[in-house]
Order: C-alpha cells, then sequence, then structure tokens
C-alpha cells in the first residue's frame, strides 16, 4: 500500500503510518530498528531495494531521505516536504517512508527525522553516496549507534579514508570493510591450519581499491608484518600471499565465485568466495550496532606501499 502526501509534516506522516497499518492488518510490533538512508533520487531505487531486501532479516521502519535541489532562489526559500509512505508488500517486511525535503527544510533533516524513529529501538544511518566527513558529527549521525558508509561510491577512495581515520568514532564502519568478511574469515581459518610464522603479506587487487588497502593494513596490524598493495586486473580484491619459512599460504580469486586455497605441503583446494550483493552486505551490518574495533583497527592501521 503506498500512500503519497504532498507539503506534509511528520504528524501527518505518523498519521499515514497508523492508517496504512489499519488498513492491512499489521502492527508495527516486531520492528527491531530504524534504518535511515540518506541518498539522491539518481541512487535511491537501489538502496531502497537493498534495504528492503534486508530487512526480511531484519524488520526496520526505513526512513529515506532524499534532498531536494531547488533551481531558483523562491525554491530555495521556501520549505516544504514530500513524504511517500509504504506498508505492506511495498516495504519489504518492515515499512518504508520517502521524505523528499525542499528549500530550507533540506538543511534541518534531523528535525523530520526524529519524530518519525520507533521509540525505543537502535537507529541506523547508511550513506549510499555522498557521506559526510565525520558521521558521527552529522546531523543525522548523531541519532544512531550505527553509521554506515561506502568507499566504493568516491572518487578517490584512498583520501577519504584518510580523512575516516581521522574523525572515527565508535559505530562507524564502511562497506568496503564488510566485503571483507568473507575474506578475512577464510585468511583466519587457513592460518589455523598452516601454523607458521608469516614473514610477509600481500593484498593483490585493482589499483586504488579500498577493500584492498583495508586488507592490507588489517593483516600489518595483526600479522605484524610489512603488507605490500600488488596491482592486478581486478575485479576488486583477487589473492593474498602470505609468506612463512614452509613456503605461501595463497588465497586466490582472479573472477567468479570460486577461490582456489594453497597451503604449504597440501594440494590445492577450492573454496566459494563470491562478490556478494549489496542487501547481503547491509544485511550483515544490520546484525551488530556496537562498535567494530577490528575496523577501528584497520582504518588506523599504518599506510602500505602499492607496488606494481
Amino acid at each position: 500500500m503506498k500512500i503519497d502526501l504532498t507539503d506534509t509534516t511528520a504528524g501527518e506522516i505518523n498519521k499515514a503510518l497508523v492508517q496504512g497499518r489499519r488498513a492491512i492488518g499489521t502492527p508495527a510490533v516486531g520492528m527491531v530498528l530504524t534504518m535511515v538512508i540518506v541518498t539522491d533520487e539518481e541512487n535511491a531505487y537501489d538502496s531502497i531495494k537493498a534495504a528492503e531486501e534486508a530487512s526480511h532479516e531484519h524488520p526496520s521502519r526505513m526512513l529515506v531521505v532524499i534532498r531536494r535541489h531547488s533551481r531558483t532562489l523562491r525554491d530555495r526559500t521556501r520549505s516544504r516536504l514530500d513524504a511517500e509512505v509504504r506498508v505492506g508488500a511495498e516495504a519489504g517486511a518492515g515499512e518504508t517512508v520517502v521524505l523528499r525535503t525542499h528549500g530550507e527544510v533540506s538543511d534541518h533533516a534531523g528535525s523530520v527525522v526524529l519524530p518519525l524513529l520507533l521509540p525505543d529501538a537502535p537507529v541506523v544511518v547508511w550513506w549510499p553516496v555522498d557521506a559526510p566527513d565525520n558521521p558521527s558529527a552529522d546531523p543525522l549521525g548523531r541519532l544512531a549507534q550505527r553509521r554506515i558508509t561506502d568507499l566504493y561510491a568516491v572518487e578517490r577512495p584512498l583520501e577519504v579514508l584518510q580523512t575516516r581515520a581521522r574523525f572515527y568514532a565508535p559505530g562507524d564502519t564502511d562497506l568496503a570493510w564488510t566485503r571483507l568478511t568473507l575474506w578475512r574469515s577464510m585468511l583466519a581459518a587457513a592460518l589455523d591450519q598452516a601454523r607458521a610464522k608469516v614473514t610477509s603479506a600481500a593484498v593483490e587487487a585493482e589499483a586504488e581499491n579500498p577493500s584492498a588497502e583495508l586488507l592490507a593494513r588489517w593483516l600489518q596490524a595483526r600479522l605484524g608484518v610489512r603488507a605490500d598493495r600488488v596491482v592486478s586486473p581486478g575485479p576488486v580484491v583477487t589473492a593474498v600471499r602470505l609468506g612463512t619459512a614452509e613456503g605461501e599460504i595463497v588465497i586466490d580469486r582472479p573472477e567468479g565465485p570460486l577461490a582456489t586455497l594453497t597451503l604449504p605441503g597440501q594440494p590445492p583446494r577450492s573454496l566459494a568466495l563470491k562478490v556478494r550483493p549489496l542487501s547481503e552486505l547491509i544485511a550483515e551490518e544490520l546484525r551488530r550496532l556496537d562498535a567494530d574495533d577490528m575496523y577501528a583497527v584497520a582504518l588506523r592501521g599504518e599506510g602500505t606501499k602499492e607496488t606494481v
């Protein structure tokens, strides 16, 4: 069910949510959090789709904030809030409110969102694009226990990574780090099997790949060795090589969903290591709302040298 509201208020939106739930016979109970998505029109569809798919695992109230850019001075000074309320099959396993802000109200999105938050439920804010330099200081970021950004959405990810490290606060995370979960799990399992001291490390990926940089920093911090960045054709991270006295530990995924694990003295074996869709990344982030200490370690790790 969809309800369109033009030049509305937060109070009217809350009434529409109640009206929608009554119409389809669905109570508000069962939603575990409020997810705020701050995006633009171009990226709104994909972001909403991913979040609604994730809501089947984490039923939530989704508030999508789209700041509309006014073309004339008159429009810029005239504040207006339009909303689209979705409940039932139109909103995944929760409910969705698309908020389009015009004029001065765009500078006060926090005041619009605050009355629409679920009471006594955690808040997650996700910026698919155009995230602030300091998410925890942003008016919407201050409302959240978890703040999600994505270095893949910026032009110079390694420069922005340095900015994120400078302004890091507990609760910050980035999907470039989430994309590494399977890699980190497999590397940890491989080291448990090899039982050998690592003396060198290298991460192979396309140039300027933020996940590769975070992975190299994590390896460097956890293993106490230099972790080099090696440029490969991609896509994304293609291999990790750990040197030991007995030989190399290698996870190699040049393309496709399968990787090859090679351990010293053992035959190669195949591992499932797919590139996960956006909805799976968001669902993973919603499973934990506490501070991600390992992300902080990787973010603040020493810089690594990129070689060819």
